[in-house]
Formats: structure tokens, sequence, C-alpha cells
């Protein structure tokens, strides 16, 4: 005989899951994608991705939905109760599921105490909806979009009005696949795959990832803007190249490809533990002469490296502020002050880097940040103090623009005059 079923024992159902994941994402310290791999990777594909679309939509769309949950009760909610009447009204408002579904299900997974306050709130919800949708244009920016208030100031003030609007209706939405291929390693493209008229060898995926070919190295998962970087620096066969902060490798692969893998790479991380999985992802791309080491770039450059490259490419840290459409928690996790210490690190890994480049040398200085004080104000403090180097060309691609990630990149170049 089987033991019987406690009353708030955890449903395995993927709506249930999402709640979970909701709930412990509120509590910080585990970023959302982490928290999907960890506790829906064993379902079924079709779960595995409600599971995504439920955690990821609310978190993209948090503001709107907390607006309308506080319109239908104004008094304090705890976690449990409020992350899952946010995932009830993603799947309503966001997702468009089915409402009978939506309610029975996300009722199902609360606690017995808790089901007949998220039962009332989300058919109240269902009943109000041609109102929440109707007053959605008119509501503030921040809320509209789901973006924290300041940032949305912060993007006023840089972008102007229509690009701030148009950027942060573009981080609200899910992003597409992309993946670059090998050209070292040519496989046959699947028809469904859809080629990037602005991007030679890229392509949209339609659903999933094609692990057989990343497997074997065919392809390579990376967004289109990170090519910017990559075009700036121009590497060239039989380089002496450096991929000053690598990890996980998609730009050394992506030099490996340019290269017909004829140039001499040394690609290096701060992080001891992914120097192992950088060389196997470098090798598989086709790299033919590829080292890998642990450096960490706020330090001096070590000597044997000094003036040692043709090339050095200095992908740093940053904000993550162009990628807010593919990062989901980067937006929450973010602060104002963020911004001065990053472009206080940025300029740390910059004014050692910069040694590594010969005479005649190149540089590219590249973020995933669309921030000034992260990118062309990093740039100008570093030329003002390196009279040696000149700007060339930077940069900046902002996202709705791109129909991609948001990136910047500047190409520096070294007087041979030294």
């Amino acid at each position: 005989m089987s033991a019987p079923r406690k009353v708030n024992a955890p449903s395995s159902s993927p709506r249930a899951i999402a709640c979970q994941c909701l709930i412990r994402w509120a509590k910080g310290g585990v970023f959302a994608e982490t928290l999907i791999s960890r506790h829906a990777n064993a379902l079924p594909a079709h779960d595995r991705a409600m599971v995504q679309a439920i955690v990821l939509g609310t978190l993209r769309n948090m503001r709107w939905l907390e607006h309308i949950c506080r319109t239908l009760r104004s008094a304090y909610l705890e976690d449990t109760a409020k992350w899952t009447i946010l995932a009830g009204l993603c799947q309503l408002f966001v997702l468009k599921q089915a409402d009978y579904a939506v309610v029975a299900e996300t009722v199902s997974a609360a606690p017995a105490k808790l089901r007949g306050l998220v039962n009332g709130i989300l058919r109240n919800a269902i009943r109000r909806r041609a109102e929440f949708e109707a007053e959605l244009p008119s509501l503030p920016l921040g809320v509209r979009y789901s973006t924290p208030d300041w940032l949305v100031k912060r993007w006023l003030a840089e972008f102007g009005a229509e690009d701030t609007e148009q950027m942060l209706a573009w981080n609200t939405q899910t992003p597409p696949v992309y993946v670059r291929l090998n050209p070292l390693n040519p496989m046959q493209v699947p028809a469904d795959w859809v080629a990037l008229e602005h991007a030679a060898g890229w392509y949209k995926l339609p659903s999933g990832l094609p692990l057989a070919a990343l497997k074997a190295g065919q392809v390579y998962v990376a967004d289109p803007s990170t090519r910017y970087c990559i075009e700036l620096l121009s590497p060239q066969k039989g380089e002496r190249i450096l991929d000053a902060c690598a990890a996980p490798g998609g730009k050394s692969a992506a030099m490996i490809a340019a290269t017909a893998g004829d140039i001499h790479l040394l690609a290096t991380d701060s992080a001891p533990h992914r120097l192992e999985q950088l060389k196997e992802n470098l090798l598989r791309a086709g790299g033919q002469d590829v080292q890998v080491a642990c450096h960490d770039w706020t330090t001096p450059c070590p000597q044997t490296l000094q003036a040692a490259f043709d090339a050095v490419l200095l992908d740093v840290p940053c904000s993550n502020s162009g990628v807010l459409q593919r990062r989901v928690d980067a937006r929450w996790r973010m602060q104002p002050s963020e911004f001065e210490r990053l472009a206080t690190l940025q300029s740390s890994i910059l004014e050692q880097a910069c040694a590594a480049v010969r005479p005649g040398g190149r540089l590219v200085y590249s973020t995933c940040s669309i921030d000034s004080q992260e990118d062309r104000c990093v740039v100008d403090s570093f030329l003002s103090r390196h009279p040696e180097f000149s700007l060339v060309r930077d940069y900046l691609a902002l996202p709705h623009r791109e129909q991609a990630d948001g990136a910047y990149a500047a190409l520096l170049i070294k007087s041979s005059d030294l």
C-alpha cells in the first residue's frame, strides 16, 4: 500500500516547478537560468520549455505583473503567494495560455492555505483582463516595460525618448538562438535555419540547440553582435594574438575561423577552473596553435608577454546593459553605483593589458554594455594617459537597431615610433 500524498508536497508539474524556481530566485544568490537547469533538466523538452517560458517571462515583465497584482490586492503578500500569483499572471497576460489550465494548475501548485487567495486573484484578473491591457500604454515606462526607474531615467538622458522606449520594448521579448557556422568544419545547414542577411555565416534557429553540431565543433552559439569586435580587430593569418578575457572562448573561436586556424593564440582568463573547457572549445573550433593561461589583468602584464602580440582583444567584464533581453536577472541585479565600479575595473584591465601590444599593433576594447561610462568614457580616459595609442574607430550597437544584443567595440592602434 502506497503512502498517502502530503497535502503540501511539492508538485512535479511544469507550472509548479516554475513557481518553485521564482520563489527561490527571489531569495537571491542564484541566477534564473541556473534554477531552471537545476529543477527542470530532467523534464521532457516540452515541459522544460514551459518552465523556462514562465520563469523568464515573469522576470521580464515583473513590474507590470506586480502592478496588476497590487491593483487586485493592495495588502501585503508573502513571497510564496506573490510569486505564485505572478507566475499565474504571466501565463494569462504574457504567454496567453488557456485560462482554465492556468488557474487550475497554479492553484494546485500553491500551499493549501493560499489556494483560495491565488484562485480569487487569478479569476479576478481574467475578468478584468481588458481593463489591464487597455491601460498598459499609459503606464510609466518603467512599469510598462518592467525596468528599474533609475535605469529608464539614465537611458532617457543618454539616448532620448524614442530609442529608450524601443530598447525597453525589445528587452521584454524572448531572444532567439543564433549560431555561427565554423568554416573549418562545414556542415549541411538544416532547411529551417534562417540565414542572417547582414551577417554572413550566422543563422537564427527555430528552436532548441543543435547539440550534435556543437559537440562536433561545427557551430558556436553566440549573438551576431559579438562579431563587431572581431571585425574591428581584423585578425590576420600568422599573427600572434592575445584574447585577454577569453572564457568560454566564443570570440577566440571566431578569430580562429577568420584566419582558417592560422594564428598563434594565447587565451587567458582570471578563473583557473575555466581553462580546461576553454582550451577544449578552442581546439574543437580548429585552433592549431592554442595556449591557455590564468592571469588577472588587473595586475601587471607579465614580462614575457610585454609588447609580444600583434593584436589584443580585451572583452572586459561589464554591466550587461546591452543584453538585458537575454540575461533576465541583470536589470534587477544592477545598481547605479555599479557603473562607476565597473568603469574603474575596466580602466584597470585596459591599463595593464595594453602593455602586451607591440609597437604598431592593435587593441580592441569591447563590452556588452551600451552605457557610455563603461564604453567611450573608459577609452577616452585611457587615451588621455597613453598618447602612444590612437582611436581608429568605435561602434555602439544598440539592440533594437541591431535586432540583436547590444555591444560596444573600439579599435586602438599603438604607434610604431617607440
